[in-house]
Protein backbone atom coordinates (compact mmCIF):
# COMPACT_ATOMS: atom_id res chain seq x y z
CA UNK A 1 0.00 0.00 0.00
CA UNK A 2 1.55 3.37 -0.97
CA UNK A 3 2.09 6.05 1.63
CA UNK A 4 -0.89 8.43 1.90
CA UNK A 5 -0.37 12.04 2.73
CA UNK A 6 -1.81 13.02 6.13
CA UNK A 7 -4.40 15.34 4.59
CA UNK A 8 -6.05 12.37 2.87
CA UNK A 9 -6.71 10.77 6.26
CA UNK A 10 -9.06 12.80 8.44
CA UNK A 11 -8.34 12.64 12.18
CA UNK A 12 -10.13 9.86 13.99
CA UNK A 13 -12.60 10.89 16.68
CA UNK A 14 -12.23 8.19 19.32
CA UNK A 15 -14.67 7.27 22.06
CA UNK A 16 -14.94 5.17 25.19
CA UNK A 17 -17.16 2.11 25.27
CA UNK A 18 -19.30 2.08 28.42
CA UNK A 19 -22.51 0.08 29.01
CA UNK A 20 -22.50 -0.99 25.38
CA UNK A 21 -22.44 2.58 24.05
CA UNK A 22 -19.68 4.57 22.38
CA UNK A 23 -19.41 7.72 24.46
CA UNK A 24 -17.07 10.65 25.23
CA UNK A 25 -15.61 11.30 28.67
CA UNK A 26 -18.26 12.63 31.04
CA UNK A 27 -16.62 16.06 31.25
CA UNK A 28 -15.94 16.23 27.50
CA UNK A 29 -12.16 16.47 27.80
CA UNK A 30 -10.08 15.05 24.94
CA UNK A 31 -6.42 14.56 24.06
CA UNK A 32 -4.59 14.44 20.74
CA UNK A 33 -2.44 11.67 19.31
CA UNK A 34 -0.05 12.66 16.54
CA UNK A 35 2.15 10.58 14.26
CA UNK A 36 5.56 10.39 15.99
CA UNK A 37 7.24 10.41 12.57
CA UNK A 38 5.31 13.46 11.31
CA UNK A 39 3.97 15.74 14.01
CA UNK A 40 1.80 17.60 11.50
CA UNK A 41 -0.21 14.38 11.04
CA UNK A 42 -3.04 14.28 13.61
CA UNK A 43 -4.02 10.64 14.04
CA UNK A 44 -7.03 11.53 16.16
CA UNK A 45 -8.50 12.89 19.36
CA UNK A 46 -9.68 10.67 22.21
CA UNK A 47 -11.48 10.88 25.56
CA UNK A 48 -9.31 12.12 28.40
CA UNK A 49 -11.19 10.05 30.94
CA UNK A 50 -11.38 10.51 34.70
CA UNK A 51 -11.61 8.14 37.64
CA UNK A 52 -15.39 8.70 37.54
CA UNK A 53 -15.51 7.51 33.93
CA UNK A 54 -13.63 4.37 34.98
CA UNK A 55 -15.97 3.76 37.91
CA UNK A 56 -18.96 3.92 35.57
CA UNK A 57 -17.30 1.49 33.16
CA UNK A 58 -16.53 -1.03 35.91
CA UNK A 59 -20.09 -0.88 37.18
CA UNK A 60 -21.49 -1.42 33.70
CA UNK A 61 -19.29 -4.47 33.04
CA UNK A 62 -20.09 -5.89 36.48
CA UNK A 63 -23.79 -5.69 35.65
CA UNK A 64 -23.58 -6.66 32.01
CA UNK A 65 -21.17 -9.59 31.93
CA UNK A 66 -23.59 -12.29 33.11
CA UNK A 67 -24.63 -13.19 29.57
CA UNK A 68 -21.00 -13.75 28.60
CA UNK A 69 -20.22 -15.75 31.75
CA UNK A 70 -23.10 -18.07 30.89
CA UNK A 71 -22.04 -18.46 27.25
CA UNK A 72 -20.97 -21.91 26.09
CA UNK A 73 -17.32 -22.59 25.33
CA UNK A 74 -18.28 -22.92 21.68
CA UNK A 75 -19.83 -19.46 21.64
CA UNK A 76 -16.82 -17.88 23.30
CA UNK A 77 -14.50 -19.57 20.81
CA UNK A 78 -16.69 -18.45 17.93
CA UNK A 79 -16.51 -14.81 18.97
CA UNK A 80 -12.72 -14.88 19.15
CA UNK A 81 -12.51 -16.64 15.78
CA UNK A 82 -14.80 -14.05 14.19
CA UNK A 83 -12.80 -11.19 15.71
CA UNK A 84 -9.64 -12.72 14.26
CA UNK A 85 -11.23 -12.75 10.79
CA UNK A 86 -12.30 -9.10 11.18
CA UNK A 87 -8.71 -8.12 11.93
CA UNK A 88 -7.35 -10.17 9.03
CA UNK A 89 -9.79 -8.56 6.60
CA UNK A 90 -8.44 -5.12 7.60
CA UNK A 91 -4.78 -6.04 7.98
CA UNK A 92 -3.46 -3.55 5.41
CA UNK A 93 -5.43 -0.65 6.88
CA UNK A 94 -4.47 -1.60 10.44
CA UNK A 95 -0.82 -1.82 9.47
CA UNK A 96 -0.84 1.76 8.20
CA UNK A 97 -2.70 2.95 11.32
CA UNK A 98 -0.17 1.18 13.53
CA UNK A 99 2.77 2.81 11.75
CA UNK A 100 1.16 6.25 12.02
CA UNK A 101 0.13 5.92 15.64
CA UNK A 102 3.04 4.05 17.24
CA UNK A 103 5.95 4.59 14.84
CA UNK A 104 6.92 1.07 13.77
CA UNK A 105 8.25 0.35 10.32
CA UNK A 106 5.76 -1.15 7.91
CA UNK A 107 7.39 -4.60 8.24
CA UNK A 108 7.26 -4.46 12.05
CA UNK A 109 3.64 -3.31 12.01
CA UNK A 110 2.64 -6.00 9.52
CA UNK A 111 4.17 -8.62 11.80
CA UNK A 112 1.99 -7.39 14.67
CA UNK A 113 -1.23 -7.12 12.67
CA UNK A 114 -0.56 -10.62 11.35
CA UNK A 115 0.13 -12.13 14.75
CA UNK A 116 -2.79 -10.65 16.66
CA UNK A 117 -5.50 -12.71 14.88
CA UNK A 118 -3.42 -15.83 15.50
CA UNK A 119 -3.36 -14.98 19.21
CA UNK A 120 -7.16 -14.74 19.27
CA UNK A 121 -7.45 -18.11 17.52
CA UNK A 122 -5.14 -19.66 20.09
CA UNK A 123 -7.36 -18.38 22.91
CA UNK A 124 -10.44 -19.59 21.07
CA UNK A 125 -8.94 -23.04 21.46
CA UNK A 126 -8.31 -22.38 25.16
CA UNK A 127 -12.03 -21.66 25.60
CA UNK A 128 -12.72 -25.23 24.50
CA UNK A 129 -10.09 -26.73 26.79
CA UNK A 130 -11.33 -25.40 30.15
CA UNK A 131 -12.24 -28.47 32.20
CA UNK A 132 -12.65 -29.57 35.79
CA UNK A 133 -11.51 -32.71 37.60
CA UNK A 134 -13.37 -35.45 39.42
CA UNK A 135 -12.47 -37.48 42.54
CA UNK A 136 -14.00 -40.58 44.17
CA UNK A 137 -15.82 -40.07 47.49
CA UNK A 138 -16.06 -42.42 50.50
CA UNK A 139 -19.86 -42.58 50.38
CA UNK A 140 -19.98 -43.64 46.75
CA UNK A 141 -20.70 -40.12 45.64
CA UNK A 142 -18.58 -37.74 43.66
CA UNK A 143 -16.37 -34.75 44.24
CA UNK A 144 -15.64 -32.56 41.24
CA UNK A 145 -14.14 -29.17 40.51
CA UNK A 146 -15.90 -26.49 38.54
CA UNK A 147 -13.80 -23.74 36.87
CA UNK A 148 -15.66 -20.44 36.60
CA UNK A 149 -14.80 -16.89 35.47
CA UNK A 150 -13.25 -14.71 38.17
CA UNK A 151 -15.61 -11.82 37.34
CA UNK A 152 -14.42 -8.42 36.12
CA UNK A 153 -10.86 -8.35 34.74
CA UNK A 154 -8.96 -5.07 34.43
CA UNK A 155 -6.45 -5.01 31.56
CA UNK A 156 -3.87 -2.19 31.52
CA UNK A 157 -1.64 -2.32 28.46
CA UNK A 158 1.43 -0.52 27.03
CA UNK A 159 1.90 1.31 23.76
CA UNK A 160 4.74 -0.63 22.18
CA UNK A 161 2.56 -3.55 20.97
CA UNK A 162 -0.94 -1.99 21.00
CA UNK A 163 -2.66 -4.94 19.32
CA UNK A 164 -0.50 -7.94 20.23
CA UNK A 165 -0.20 -7.43 24.00
CA UNK A 166 -3.88 -6.51 24.59
CA UNK A 167 -4.92 -9.55 22.58
CA UNK A 168 -2.86 -11.69 24.99
CA UNK A 169 -4.91 -10.32 27.89
CA UNK A 170 -8.39 -9.80 26.45
CA UNK A 171 -8.25 -13.11 24.56
CA UNK A 172 -7.81 -15.46 27.54
CA UNK A 173 -9.95 -13.31 29.84
CA UNK A 174 -12.87 -13.54 27.41
CA UNK A 175 -12.20 -17.21 26.63
CA UNK A 176 -12.74 -17.91 30.34
CA UNK A 177 -16.03 -15.98 30.35
CA UNK A 178 -14.99 -12.84 32.20
CA UNK A 179 -16.12 -9.28 31.65
CA UNK A 180 -13.21 -6.99 30.76
CA UNK A 181 -12.45 -3.35 31.44
CA UNK A 182 -9.69 -2.34 29.02
CA UNK A 183 -7.43 0.64 29.78
CA UNK A 184 -4.86 1.10 26.98
CA UNK A 185 -1.94 3.50 26.84
CA UNK A 186 -2.81 7.04 25.73
CA UNK A 187 0.02 6.75 23.20
CA UNK A 188 -1.93 4.18 21.14
CA UNK A 189 -5.65 4.78 21.67
CA UNK A 190 -6.74 4.13 18.07
CA UNK A 191 -5.39 0.58 17.84
CA UNK A 192 -7.01 -0.22 21.20
CA UNK A 193 -10.35 0.91 19.84
CA UNK A 194 -9.84 -1.21 16.73
CA UNK A 195 -9.32 -4.33 18.84
CA UNK A 196 -12.55 -3.69 20.73
CA UNK A 197 -14.37 -3.06 17.44
CA UNK A 198 -13.12 -6.45 16.23
CA UNK A 199 -14.48 -8.21 19.31
CA UNK A 200 -17.86 -6.50 19.01
CA UNK A 201 -18.02 -7.33 15.31
CA UNK A 202 -17.28 -10.94 16.28
CA UNK A 203 -20.39 -11.05 18.45
CA UNK A 204 -19.14 -10.22 21.94
CA UNK A 205 -22.02 -8.82 24.02
CA UNK A 206 -21.33 -5.05 24.13
CA UNK A 207 -21.85 -4.84 27.89
CA UNK A 208 -19.27 -7.57 28.53
CA UNK A 209 -16.43 -5.18 27.73
CA UNK A 210 -15.57 -1.56 28.39
CA UNK A 211 -12.88 0.62 26.83
CA UNK A 212 -11.69 3.63 28.81
CA UNK A 213 -9.13 5.93 27.20
CA UNK A 214 -6.93 8.45 28.98
CA UNK A 215 -3.94 8.86 31.23
CA UNK A 216 -2.94 7.66 34.68
CA UNK A 217 -6.11 8.55 36.61
CA UNK A 218 -8.47 5.95 35.09
CA UNK A 219 -5.74 3.29 35.24
CA UNK A 220 -5.17 3.90 38.95
CA UNK A 221 -8.92 3.80 39.54
CA UNK A 222 -9.18 0.47 37.71
CA UNK A 223 -6.47 -1.13 39.84
CA UNK A 224 -7.93 0.19 43.10
CA UNK A 225 -11.58 -0.74 42.55
CA UNK A 226 -12.63 -3.75 44.69
CA UNK A 227 -15.22 -4.75 42.06
CA UNK A 228 -12.30 -5.74 39.77
CA UNK A 229 -11.40 -9.32 40.64
CA UNK A 230 -8.15 -9.49 38.68
CA UNK A 231 -5.76 -6.94 37.18
CA UNK A 232 -3.33 -7.78 34.40
CA UNK A 233 -0.67 -5.23 33.49
CA UNK A 234 2.30 -4.92 31.16
CA UNK A 235 4.54 -1.89 31.51
CA UNK A 236 7.22 -0.34 33.67
CA UNK A 237 8.33 -1.79 36.99
CA UNK A 238 7.60 1.53 38.70
CA UNK A 239 3.94 1.51 37.65
CA UNK A 240 3.71 -2.23 38.29
CA UNK A 241 4.76 -1.76 41.91
CA UNK A 242 2.04 0.86 42.39
CA UNK A 243 -0.58 -1.44 40.88
CA UNK A 244 0.56 -4.35 43.05
CA UNK A 245 0.20 -2.23 46.20
CA UNK A 246 -3.21 -0.99 45.08
CA UNK A 247 -4.63 -4.44 44.29
CA UNK A 248 -3.64 -5.87 47.67
CA UNK A 249 -3.70 -9.48 48.87
CA UNK A 250 -7.38 -10.34 48.34
CA UNK A 251 -7.50 -9.88 44.57
CA UNK A 252 -5.44 -11.28 41.72
CA UNK A 253 -2.71 -9.41 39.90
CA UNK A 254 -0.45 -10.37 36.99
CA UNK A 255 2.42 -8.03 36.21
CA UNK A 256 4.93 -8.18 33.36
CA UNK A 257 7.35 -5.32 33.79
CA UNK A 258 10.78 -4.03 32.83
CA UNK A 259 13.99 -5.61 31.63
CA UNK A 260 17.70 -4.90 31.22
CA UNK A 261 18.36 -7.76 28.88
CA UNK A 262 21.92 -8.95 28.14
CA UNK A 263 23.47 -10.99 25.36
CA UNK A 264 26.67 -12.84 26.28
CA UNK A 265 29.04 -13.39 23.35
CA UNK A 266 31.74 -15.99 24.04
CA UNK A 267 35.13 -16.33 22.44
CA UNK A 268 34.01 -19.16 20.13
CA UNK A 269 31.04 -17.29 18.67
CA UNK A 270 30.46 -16.65 14.97
CA UNK A 271 30.88 -12.86 15.20
CA UNK A 272 28.88 -12.00 12.09
CA UNK A 273 25.95 -13.99 13.46
CA UNK A 274 26.44 -12.52 16.91
CA UNK A 275 26.41 -8.97 15.54
CA UNK A 276 23.15 -9.61 13.68
CA UNK A 277 21.57 -11.11 16.81
CA UNK A 278 22.65 -8.16 18.95
CA UNK A 279 21.59 -5.50 16.44
CA UNK A 280 18.16 -7.02 15.89
CA UNK A 281 17.48 -7.19 19.62
CA UNK A 282 18.85 -3.71 20.32
CA UNK A 283 17.61 -1.64 17.37
CA UNK A 284 14.56 -3.51 16.11
CA UNK A 285 11.34 -1.72 17.08
CA UNK A 286 13.53 1.27 17.92
CA UNK A 287 14.69 -0.57 21.03
CA UNK A 288 11.19 -0.12 22.47
CA UNK A 289 10.56 -3.68 23.62
CA UNK A 290 10.66 -5.02 27.17
CA UNK A 291 12.77 -7.91 25.86
CA UNK A 292 15.07 -5.67 23.80
CA UNK A 293 18.82 -6.13 24.08
CA UNK A 294 20.38 -3.33 26.13
CA UNK A 295 23.70 -4.92 27.18
CA UNK A 296 26.33 -6.94 25.33
CA UNK A 297 28.69 -8.87 27.62
CA UNK A 298 31.62 -9.90 25.43
CA UNK A 299 34.68 -12.03 25.95
CA UNK A 300 37.68 -9.72 25.88
CA UNK A 301 39.34 -11.63 23.04
CA UNK A 302 36.52 -10.80 20.59
CA UNK A 303 35.23 -7.54 22.11
CA UNK A 304 36.77 -5.11 19.65
CA UNK A 305 35.91 -7.16 16.58
CA UNK A 306 32.28 -7.55 17.65
CA UNK A 307 32.02 -3.88 18.56
CA UNK A 308 33.15 -2.89 15.07
CA UNK A 309 30.53 -5.13 13.45
CA UNK A 310 27.68 -3.93 15.67
CA UNK A 311 28.60 -0.28 15.15
CA UNK A 312 28.52 -0.85 11.39
CA UNK A 313 25.04 -2.38 11.67
CA UNK A 314 23.84 0.51 13.85
CA UNK A 315 25.13 3.06 11.37
CA UNK A 316 23.51 1.19 8.47
CA UNK A 317 20.03 1.67 9.94
CA UNK A 318 17.87 4.03 7.90
CA UNK A 319 15.86 6.05 10.41
CA UNK A 320 12.64 7.65 9.20
CA UNK A 321 8.91 7.44 8.66
CA UNK A 322 7.97 3.78 8.71
CA UNK A 323 5.65 4.19 5.73
CA UNK A 324 8.52 5.25 3.49
CA UNK A 325 10.42 2.67 1.43
CA UNK A 326 13.80 1.62 2.75
CA UNK A 327 13.26 2.74 6.35
CA UNK A 328 14.58 0.17 8.83
CA UNK A 329 14.01 2.04 12.12
CA UNK A 330 11.12 4.34 12.92
CA UNK A 331 10.86 7.16 15.44
CA UNK A 332 10.54 6.83 19.17
CA UNK A 333 6.88 6.68 20.08
CA UNK A 334 6.51 9.88 22.08
CA UNK A 335 8.21 13.05 23.24
CA UNK A 336 8.84 11.59 26.69
CA UNK A 337 10.58 8.59 25.11
CA UNK A 338 12.83 10.85 23.08
CA UNK A 339 13.68 12.93 26.15
CA UNK A 340 14.45 9.80 28.17
CA UNK A 341 16.75 8.29 25.56
CA UNK A 342 18.67 11.53 25.04
CA UNK A 343 19.01 11.94 28.81
CA UNK A 344 20.51 8.46 29.18
CA UNK A 345 22.95 9.16 26.37
CA UNK A 346 24.09 12.22 28.33
CA UNK A 347 24.24 10.21 31.58
CA UNK A 348 26.37 7.51 29.94
CA UNK A 349 28.88 10.05 28.74
CA UNK A 350 28.90 11.90 32.07
CA UNK A 351 29.65 8.66 33.92
CA UNK A 352 32.63 7.90 31.71
CA UNK A 353 31.32 5.48 29.10
CA UNK A 354 32.53 6.02 25.53
CA UNK A 355 29.83 6.83 22.97
CA UNK A 356 31.09 5.12 19.82
CA UNK A 357 28.19 6.06 17.56
CA UNK A 358 24.71 7.56 17.51
CA UNK A 359 22.64 8.98 20.31
CA UNK A 360 21.72 12.20 18.50
CA UNK A 361 18.31 13.60 17.64
CA UNK A 362 17.54 13.68 13.92
CA UNK A 363 15.17 15.99 12.00
CA UNK A 364 14.02 18.03 14.98
CA UNK A 365 10.93 19.44 13.26
CA UNK A 366 9.67 16.22 11.70
CA UNK A 367 9.30 13.76 14.56
CA UNK A 368 10.95 11.88 17.42
CA UNK A 369 13.92 10.46 15.56
CA UNK A 370 17.18 9.42 17.19
CA UNK A 371 20.19 7.57 15.83
CA UNK A 372 20.92 4.21 17.50
CA UNK A 373 23.60 4.58 20.16
CA UNK A 374 26.43 2.20 21.06
CA UNK A 375 28.54 2.68 24.20
CA UNK A 376 31.70 0.89 25.23
CA UNK A 377 33.86 1.00 28.38
CA UNK A 378 30.67 0.49 30.40
CA UNK A 379 31.13 -0.61 34.01
CA UNK A 380 28.52 -2.38 36.18
CA UNK A 381 27.76 0.58 38.44
CA UNK A 382 26.87 2.90 35.56
CA UNK A 383 23.19 3.72 35.15
CA UNK A 384 23.18 2.72 31.48
CA UNK A 385 24.23 -0.77 32.66
CA UNK A 386 21.58 -1.04 35.39
CA UNK A 387 18.46 0.94 34.44
CA UNK A 388 15.88 0.28 31.76
CA UNK A 389 16.13 2.86 28.96
CA UNK A 390 13.57 1.43 26.50
CA UNK A 391 15.25 2.80 23.43
CA UNK A 392 18.06 2.07 20.95
CA UNK A 393 20.93 2.43 23.43
CA UNK A 394 23.40 -0.47 23.71
CA UNK A 395 26.11 -0.92 26.34
CA UNK A 396 29.21 -3.09 25.71
CA UNK A 397 30.92 -4.74 28.71
CA UNK A 398 34.12 -6.86 28.69
CA UNK A 399 34.60 -10.16 30.57
CA UNK A 400 37.25 -12.85 30.74
CA UNK A 401 35.03 -15.94 30.95
CA UNK A 402 31.57 -17.47 31.32
CA UNK A 403 31.36 -17.25 35.12
CA UNK A 404 32.12 -13.54 35.09
CA UNK A 405 29.67 -13.04 32.21
CA UNK A 406 26.78 -14.73 34.02
CA UNK A 407 27.48 -12.81 37.22
CA UNK A 408 27.45 -9.55 35.26
CA UNK A 409 24.31 -10.53 33.36
CA UNK A 410 22.52 -11.09 36.68
CA UNK A 411 23.80 -7.88 38.28
CA UNK A 412 20.58 -5.88 37.79
CA UNK A 413 17.18 -5.99 39.52
CA UNK A 414 15.62 -7.34 36.32
CA UNK A 415 15.28 -10.87 35.03
CA UNK A 416 13.20 -10.89 31.86
CA UNK A 417 15.26 -12.13 28.89
CA UNK A 418 18.92 -13.06 28.35
CA UNK A 419 20.83 -14.57 25.48
CA UNK A 420 24.13 -16.23 24.71
CA UNK A 421 25.98 -16.70 21.43
CA UNK A 422 28.33 -19.69 21.41
CA UNK A 423 29.13 -22.85 19.48
CA UNK A 424 29.72 -24.78 22.73
CA UNK A 425 26.53 -26.61 23.69
CA UNK A 426 27.86 -27.45 27.15
CA UNK A 427 28.41 -23.80 27.97
CA UNK A 428 25.05 -22.90 26.44
CA UNK A 429 23.27 -25.38 28.74
CA UNK A 430 25.24 -24.12 31.73
CA UNK A 431 24.08 -20.59 30.91
CA UNK A 432 20.45 -21.72 30.58
CA UNK A 433 20.64 -23.45 33.97
CA UNK A 434 22.31 -20.63 35.87
CA UNK A 435 20.90 -17.38 34.45
CA UNK A 436 18.09 -15.77 36.47
CA UNK A 437 15.70 -14.79 33.70
CA UNK A 438 12.33 -16.06 32.56
CA UNK A 439 13.36 -16.19 28.90
CA UNK A 440 16.65 -17.77 27.82
CA UNK A 441 17.74 -17.37 24.20
CA UNK A 442 20.62 -19.42 22.79
CA UNK A 443 21.97 -18.09 19.49
CA UNK A 444 18.83 -15.97 19.11
CA UNK A 445 17.90 -12.33 19.81
CA UNK A 446 16.47 -11.55 23.24
CA UNK A 447 13.29 -10.41 21.47
CA UNK A 448 10.70 -12.67 19.86
CA UNK A 449 8.77 -15.62 21.24
CA UNK A 450 6.36 -18.33 20.19
CA UNK A 451 2.71 -17.61 21.01
CA UNK A 452 2.26 -21.10 22.47
CA UNK A 453 5.00 -20.63 25.09
CA UNK A 454 4.52 -19.05 28.55
CA UNK A 455 5.96 -15.54 28.90
CA UNK A 456 7.22 -13.91 32.08
CA UNK A 457 10.29 -12.84 33.99
CA UNK A 458 12.12 -13.26 37.28
CA UNK A 459 13.03 -10.73 39.96
CA UNK A 460 11.55 -7.26 39.36
CA UNK A 461 10.46 -8.11 35.83
CA UNK A 462 7.34 -9.93 36.99
CA UNK A 463 5.11 -10.85 39.91
CA UNK A 464 6.18 -14.45 39.15
CA UNK A 465 2.68 -15.68 39.91
CA UNK A 466 0.75 -16.34 36.72
CA UNK A 467 2.45 -16.46 33.33
CA UNK A 468 1.22 -14.35 30.43
CA UNK A 469 0.47 -15.48 26.89
CA UNK A 470 0.21 -19.28 27.14
CA UNK A 471 0.37 -22.25 29.45
CA UNK A 472 -1.76 -23.58 32.28
CA UNK A 473 -1.02 -20.70 34.64
CA UNK A 474 -2.37 -18.20 32.11
CA UNK A 475 -5.88 -19.68 32.15
CA UNK A 476 -5.69 -20.31 35.90
CA UNK A 477 -5.36 -16.55 36.34
CA UNK A 478 -8.66 -15.95 34.56
CA UNK A 479 -10.63 -18.73 36.26
CA UNK A 480 -11.52 -19.67 39.83
CA UNK A 481 -12.21 -23.18 40.97
CA UNK A 482 -15.05 -24.55 43.11
CA UNK A 483 -14.95 -28.00 44.68
CA UNK A 484 -18.39 -29.63 44.59
CA UNK A 485 -19.32 -32.59 46.86
CA UNK A 486 -22.21 -34.75 45.64
CA UNK A 487 -23.77 -37.66 47.51
CA UNK A 488 -26.32 -40.02 45.98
Amino acid sequence: MPYSRPETRPPHSGLNLVAGEWTPAADGRRFERRNPADLSDLVGTFPDSSADDMAAAIGAVEEGAEEWAAASPERRAGVLEAAARWLEDRADELTVELVREEGKTRAEAAMETGRTPKNLRFYAGEALRITGRSYPADDGGLVYTRPEPVGVVGAITPWNFPLNIPSRKLGPALAAGNGVVFKPSPVTPLLAQRLVEALLAGGLPPRAIALVQGGAAPGAALAADPRVAAVTFTGSTEVGRAIHASVGPSRRVQLEMGGKNPVIVLDDADLDRAAQIVAKGAFGLGGQACTGTSRVIVHESVHDALLEKVVALAESRTVGNGLHDGVTMGPLAADFQLAKVLEYVRIGQDEGAKLVTGGARLDDEAGYFVSPAVFTDVTPEMRIAREEIFGPVLAFQRVSGLDEAIALADATPYGLSAGIVTRDIERAFAFARRIRTGLVKINQPTTGMAMTVPFGGFKESSTQTFKEQAGDSMMLFYTQEKSVYLSP
